[in-house]
């Protein structure tokens, strides 16, 4: 357990998603959500002002709130109607002097293209599954079974059942086809490592710290189809996968795998440019770990192996964004000079 000390008077704004064409259910989830991070932060001491990004004319919604005056906590994924623009939402608060948190607009744009991240990962020298790129269902050169068929530009596992994992030629070519057709979009097909999984939070710039890991336990399962994180099992409370699969931490590694989980997770961190925070996604296959994905901007829901990891080292949910907002803070232009992050306890 570690003492982190952050300054807690920075004035914070809260922006966050609320897609007025969402259902109800979900609006409400996303308000409950920013509310109950706002309280958490709000009782380390931050004033925070809440903004909720419900028309994708992001510049007037921003109009009343000063660059000079805050910063910003940048939880809004995407503006309303206008898939995959978590890289705009962080161009507009750059075009108009934000200081915000995470990862700006030029990794948001690459995390969101799976085939550039694996570019990027591959050229470092980071292991990653073996992979290749389809943009038609003419399938050529893949020998690698059982394997995992991927949207190329989705997170949070949308777009990925338990069909795609493929163990057979005709079962590929089907599954390509329909990320193809339905989702309009290039697959990604890997080879399936149907090891222990990993979901490992990371936080910093310049000296990163890596947060304990969170194992995704598939071993309730006997079917390789199931022992992946679906759309289901993200998000259907009512599902087995979800009520089965729900991160476990603290979790079990030798010495000698932390440190090569560690190592390899900073310099999947710096190869994506990740800032501030960040969650990898890793599975475990005899002696090396793999990157599945890197995921810029990661959830922070209070349930999340992040926010979890976290807690592990002393960062309760309000501290974890303090901390966050105290990173960010150095990147303001008025809001610095007292800044100190120090964390204490820890030789």
């Amino acid at each position: 357990m570690h003492n982190w000390i952050t300054e807690t008077n920075i004035p914070i704004l809260m922006l966050s998603n609320a897609d007025l064409q969402w259902p109800q259910s979900d609006l409400d989830e996303a308000f409950t959500m920013t509310e109950n991070f706002t309280r958490a932060i709000q009782e380390i001491g931050h004033p925070v002002s809440r903004l909720y990004v419900k028309t994708n004319n992001l510049s007037e919604l921003l109009r009343p709130y000063s660059p000079d005056e805050f910063v910003i906590i940048n939880w809004c994924e995407e503006l309303p109607g206008v898939p995959y623009s978590a890289a705009l939402v962080a161009q507009v608060l750059e075009q108009h002097g934000y200081a915000y948190t995470g990862s700006d607009s030029f990794a948001l744009e690459l995390g969101q293209d799976k085939h550039r991240t694996k570019l990027r990962l591959s050229n470092h020298g980071i292991p990653t599954p073996a992979w290749q790129t389809f943009t038609s269902s003419q399938i050529t050169g893949w020998k690698h079974f059982p394997a995992i068929v991927k949207p190329s530009y989705e997170h949070c596992s949308y777009g990925i059942t338990r069909e795609a994992v493929v163990t057979s030629l005709p079962e590929l070519i089907k599954r390509v086809h329909y990320v193809l057709d339905e989702l309009k979009q290039p697959a990604i097909v890997e080879d399936f490592i149907d090891g222990r999984e990993f979901h490992v939070g990371v936080i910093g710039n310049g000296s990163i710290h890596v947060l304990p890991p969170a194992e995704i336990d598939y071993s309730s399962f006997r079917d390789i189809h199931d022992r992946l994180c679906t759309y289901e099992a993200n998000f259907d409370t009512t599902s087995l996968a979800y009520q089965l699969t729900k991160p476990k931490i603290p979790v079990h590694l030798t010495h000698t795998q932390l440190l090569a989980l560690k190592k390899m997770v900073k310099a999947a961190y710096r190869a994506t440019n990740c800032r501030d925070y960040a969650r990898m996604d890793i599975r475990l296959q005899g002696n090396t770990f793999y990157v599945l994905d890197v995921n810029h901007n990661a959830d922070l829901s209070p349930d999340t192996s992040i926010v979890l990891g976290a807690g592990l080292v002393g960062l309760s949910y309000g501290l974890l964004g303090s901390l966050l907002v105290n990173l960010a803070s150095r990147r303001h232009p008025k809001i610095t000079s007292s800044i100190k992050l120090i964390k204490t306890g820890e030789k």
